[in-house]
């Protein structure tokens, strides 16, 4: 669409701003959008695949379709130029690639259930309860996993789920108000205060951690 030194000078218009932005790029011949050329912002995931996420076209051809002018400090109508932007690109394709990147491990922040908290025995269900509550209370997601089913098996199923954290309740947990943290990761620390497990927990939530902060924990 449009005119040849149209497409001319918006490509220059490109190419200089990233010039002045001082970033690497390359050109693509003979791609664009059918109204104007782009900007592809290329990302790599954890394996070194591109992917083109965010983009930014110059436009100066919608507006003549569409019939858009404005008003110049002249007092006289201008056509304006378009600048088309997407920052993420489209959502899925977002959503896709970040799922790719994290191998569906997401950081605690952005995981949809951020802790699993998983009794031994029976007599343990009601503190797992309490404490499912209490997270809750606090804006985090937790899930009490109380099902008459075996621990292994309960720990193996909050793994494959990718769960950043888990809470192993035993009678010495439940007596002590304690809880044993268990890493999706796979790093346990016994017997830690429910206090300080929140005030950590929280930390990294808050902090938008790419890092689980009880994995750090030597």
């Amino acid at each position: 669409m449009g005119a040849d030194e149209l497409w001319d000078t918006a490509e220059s218009a490109l190419e200089q701003a990233l010039k002045n932005l001082k970033l690497n790029y390359r050109i693509n011949a003979g791609d664009g959008a059918f109204y104007g050329p782009k900007l592809d912002v290329m990302v790599t995931d954890a394996i070194g695949r591109p992917w083109q996420l965010g983009t930014v076209q110059v436009d100066f051809n919608m507006a003549n379709n569409f019939g858009l002018e404005f008003t110049g400090e002249d007092n006289k109508p201008h056509k304006p130029v378009v600048l088309h932007r997407a920052v993420l690109g489209s959502f899925e394709r977002f959503i896709g690639v970040l799922i790719e990147h994290c191998e569906g491990r997401f950081p605690t922040w952005l995981s949809p259930k951020q802790v699993a908290i998983i009794n031994i025995t029976t007599p343990q269900e009601e503190y797992a309860k309490e404490l499912m509550t209490t997270l809750r209370k606090l804006g985090i997601r937790a899930e009490a996993d109380i099902r008459n089913e075996k621990l292994g098996y309960k720990i193996r199923e909050a793994q494959l789920q990718k769960v950043p954290y888990m809470l192993i309740l035993g009678d010495q947990e439940m007596n002590t108000k304690t809880v044993s943290v268990r890493t999706g990761k796979g790093k346990e620390i016994k017997q830690v205060s429910v206090d300080d497990f929140v005030k950590k927990l929280t930390a990294e939530i808050e902090s938008r951690s790419l890092t689980g902060v009880f994995d750090s924990i030597v």
